[in-house]
C-alpha cells in the first residue's frame, strides 16, 4: 500500500492521511482525491442498496500506469481510499478487503473513543501503529 485516506461526509475532509514514501506525497494526494468522483458515482449508482448491503467494499475504482486505487465506503458514508502499486500481484481482491474490514474495526475504535471529537482530524498511536504495520506488510 503506497497510500491512504480516510474522507468524512458530506463535504470530503481529509481526516486520516497517510503515505509511502513521503516524497511522493503531493501526487498520493492527488490520485486519492481525483478518486473522489469515482466512489461517489458508485454510491449514487447502488443507491438504496447500499443501505441494506452489508458489503461496503466498492473495489477497483480505477486502474493507473503505476498504482491501483481502491475504495470502500462506511455505513455512515465514510470513504476510505487506497493506492497499491500496480506492480503487486500478490494482492488479490480478498486481501484488499480484509485489509479495509481491519481498517474500518480501527476506525471504529476511535470513533468509540469519548475523547475524540467526530470530524476532527485522526491522531491516534495505535492507529497510526495498525497502518504502518499494514502498509509494510504488502510493501
Amino acid at each position: 500500500v503506497r497510500a491512504g485516506v480516510i474522507y468524512s461526509p458530506p463535504q470530503n475532509y481529509p481526516l486520516y492521511i497517510r503515505s509511502i514514501p513521503t516524497e511522493n506525497e503531493l501526487k498520493f494526494h492527488y490520485t486519492v482525491h481525483t478518486s473522489l468522483d469515482v466512489v461517489d458515482e458508485k454510491i449514487s449508482a447502488m443507491g438504496k442498496a447500499l443501505v441494506d448491503q452489508r458489503e461496503l467494499y466498492l473495489g477497483l475504482l480505477y486502474p493507473t500506469e503505476d498504482y491501483k486505487v481502491y475504495g470502500y465506503v462506511t455505513n455512515s458514508r465514510v470513504k476510505f481510499v487506497m493506492v497499491v502499486d500496480s506492480s503487486n500481484t500478490a494482492l488479490r481482491d480478498n486481501e484488499i478487503r480484509s485489509m479495509f474490514r481491519k481498517l474500518h474495526n480501527s476506525y471504529t475504535d476511535i470513533m468509540c473513543n469519548p475523547f475524540y471529537n467526530p470530524g476532527d482530524r485522526i491522531h491516534s498511536r495505535a492507529f497510526d501503529n495498525m497502518v504502518n504495520s499494514m502498509m509494510m506488510q504488502v510493501c
